[in-house]
């Protein structure tokens, strides 16, 4: 049974009285453990795919699973919460609290213990290689970071899924580089699946497949 499976997405708009296709028919699937880079200009659909596939919005016609459950507009908010974890271009950290805090709060607002909470936030910032950093807030933690912080927080809950959405786009390129890296070391030890819509072709090196969106069409591309 695949982690995710996206078939036939079609998703249209209605625009000075015609409809505009943004997706056209896109199937898509991946097991946990792997890492799938999502390319396209500027206007191609990414977002939309992501925004589909992570449950936020509904497509116009095709169907989501999640490990072989379809997900729907009554399921898409417990799908989110339980399964689906996401890493946005801006770390979008609240300034009063420190990276601990930020990743205690998410997990005691998925209904972990007070106990729980601190050490599972413990353990999932030494994870990004912040062990040392638990007690800073955003305003003293450099931008590779804070993204890290925000890696954290998406893995709070244990989703099996990560969705990231130009996640090093205001990174510099080393800092870029150990990102990605984290992303793949995390898919491959703890057997998540991690999906990014990119710009940047330095994902390519870290990705398992790469799939290009045109024309509301997603087509593989050579890794």
């Amino acid at each position: 049974m695949s982690l995710l499976e996206a078939i036939d997405i079609r998703k249209s708009y209605a625009e000075a009285g015609r409809r505009l296709e943004i997706l056209k028919g896109v199937d898509f699937s991946m097991e946990g453990g792997e890492v799938v880079a999502l390319e396209g200009r500027s206007g191609s659909g990414k977002t939309t795919l992501l925004s589909i596939i992570g449950c936020i919005l509904q497509p116009s016609e095709g169907r989501v699973l999640l490990r072989g459950k379809e997900v729907n507009e009554e399921s898409a908010v417990t799908a989110r919460r339980e399964f689906l974890g996401f890493v946005f271009q801006h770390s979008n950290l609240i300034p009063a609290l420190t990276a601990a805090q930020a990743v205690n709060y998410v997990l005691r607002l998925k209904g972990w213990p007070h106990k729980g909470c601190r050490e599972e936030a413990s353990r999932l910032l030494d994870l990004v290689g912040l062990s040392d950093r638990k007690s800073h807030k955003p305003g003293d933690l450099s931008g590779g970071e804070k993204q890290r912080v925000a890696i954290a927080r998406a893995l709070a809950g244990n989703p099996p899924l990560l969705l990231a959405d130009e996640p090093t786009a205001n990174l510099d390129s080393d800092t870029a580089r150990e990102v990605l890296g984290l992303f793949r070391r995390i898919a491959k030890t703890e057997n998540r699946g991690v999906v990014v819509v990119t710009h940047d072709s330095a994902v390519r090196s870290i990705a398992d497949r790469v799939y290009r969106l045109e024309d509301g069409r997603l087509r593989p591309v050579l890794n």
